[in-house]
């Protein structure tokens, strides 16, 4: 038998035994059992968070290239003008996302009146004659000179959110929200205020985002049915209003379901030629950048309809991974509203939660003609600066109370830096043993037992 160079023989390490399998095991339950351990730990949420929206805004930034590029041409603009614009608001979003992401709850709370004051004064600054501009019948925008704009309507969101989850959670620490006064006033006056500086520049479907917000942060207050059913029927009674009285509307929601050009009012050119990018797409998509539809036949192909280009390029396999990503993100929000003992942090990730999923919901249930077409672009996915940025710090915000749930601090804490971590105490020969004086070590005990 050979021997090491101590004169010892060589020690025969038995193989640990495997695991035990139990027998008659489901190997798919077994699976369920995992994944279910999976999504229950402290990280889920917080990676989830993280990784969906980064991959949907870097998709995103692709399909914005990609659906842009004839557009700009016919505008005799260069052909990655429109991404050079996208890639710098996320640029920028990703800095407010890291800010938002980095910042306390009491910081978050603080900056709540701000933005709703200054959101108001914007909305407002947009019906003043020279300042505010029209895109596309739309009077909700505010020129910064150039090429770039702005819509402050889309701050407004992050502004209801914010200011409605600090006020409710007041109100609810003070034990006042038994009383339906104290549970609508002032959040549903507030949220009708901006409502209406919205509808003054014709915007339905930025209106219906911010409703939604409303009915989301009254859900998540717990309002009884009675109240609940109440503010819905004025807000539904008030929308038939506002679509019986423009004929425009009236023609969006004759296309639910069209699937040929209409002659008249009502042609549903946008809509079925959406349903015609996505079904050329067949499983897999006839390859990226190979979009027949975006060669001038489907408009806002690059804003409104850019998941039908998606569809068209990327085929079926590309919009399930669009939507499972929303889902995650969705999911994801979900989870930290539910488990988290502040009330803030409940009332403000269930409103971002509910704008982010809404929104995704109503734009792409417009692109397979289920839903009237709303004007509002897919979150973090659609062209648009002034939609990406209140949306990215928006994600900053599910991403603070993410890793402020206890349970994910925790986990946070336990993990060190790989490169660069230090250890408490003595010079850096004493924190990081040799390997040469660990040899030495094992040979002068070898010596000490007599052996040469």
């Amino acid at each position: 038998m050979p021997s090491s160079r101590t004169g010892r023989p060589p020690v025969q390490r038995a193989a640990r035994p495997a695991p035990p399998r139990i027998a008659g095991e489901n190997p798919l339950r077994r699976l369920r059992d995992r994944a279910r351990k999976a999504w229950d730990r402290p990280l889920t949420a917080y990676y989830l968070i993280l990784g969906g929206s980064m991959l949907i805004t870097v998709l995103g930034l692709v399909m914005v290239y990609s659906a842009s590029q004839i557009t700009a041409l016919q505008l005799s603009l260069p052909g990655s003008f429109f991404f050079r614009k996208q890639f710098l608001a996320a640029l920028i979003g990703g800095a407010l996302l890291f800010a938002a992401s980095r910042m306390p709850v009491k910081l978050h709370r603080a900056l709540a009146y701000p933005i709703l004051a200054a959101a108001v004064f914007s909305m407002a600054l947009v019906q003043v004659p020279g300042i505010g501009m029209s895109v596309n019948g739309n009077r909700n925008w505010i020129s910064l000179g150039g090429s770039f704009q702005i819509q402050p309507s889309e701050f407004g969101k992050l502004a209801l959110v914010l200011w409605g989850a600090d006020l409710i959670a007041r109100k609810q620490e003070k034990r006042l929200l038994a009383q339906w006064k104290h549970m609508l006033v002032p959040l549903v006056p507030v949220a009708f205020l901006l409502l209406g500086l919205i509808m003054l520049g014709g915007d339905m479907g930025t209106a219906i985002i911010l409703t939604a917000i409303l009915f989301g942060l009254l859900w998540l207050a717990g309002a009884p049915t009675r109240l609940f059913a109440g503010v819905l029927s004025v807000a539904a009674l008030i929308g038939v209003i506002l679509i019986k009285t423009s004929p425009n509307r009236m023609a969006r929601l004759a296309c639910i379901g069209a699937t040929e050009p209409k002659a008249g009012a009502a042609d549903c050119w946008q809509a079925v030629h959406g349903i015609y990018a996505l079904a050329s797409g067949g499983i897999f998509g006839s390859g990226l950048g190979a979009s027949v539809e975006k060669w001038g036949q489907l408009p806002e192909a690059h804003t409104d309809f850019i998941f039908a280009i998606t569809g068209e390029e990327l085929g079926l396999a590309g919009t399930l991974s669009v939507l499972a990503l929303f889902a995650a993100l969705g999911y994801a929000g979900i989870r930290v509203a539910g488990r988290t003992e502040d009330p803030f942090v409940r009332y403000a990730a269930g409103g971002v939660t509910t704008w982010i999923i809404a929104q995704a919901v109503i734009n792409i249930g417009a692109v397979l003609g289920l839903l009237p077409i709303a004007g509002v672009p897919l979150p973090l996915f659609s062209y648009g600066g002034s939609a990406l940025l209140p949306t990215m710090f928006a994600v900053g915000l599910l991403i603070a109370f993410a890793r402020d749930e206890p349970g994910a601090r925790a986990a946070l804490a336990m993990r060190q830096p790989r490169f660069g971590r230090k250890r408490a105490g003595g010079s850096r020969a004493e924190r990081v043993p040799r390997r040469w004086n660990t040899m030495r070590r094992r040979a002068s005990a070898a010596r000490s037992s007599g052996e040469r």
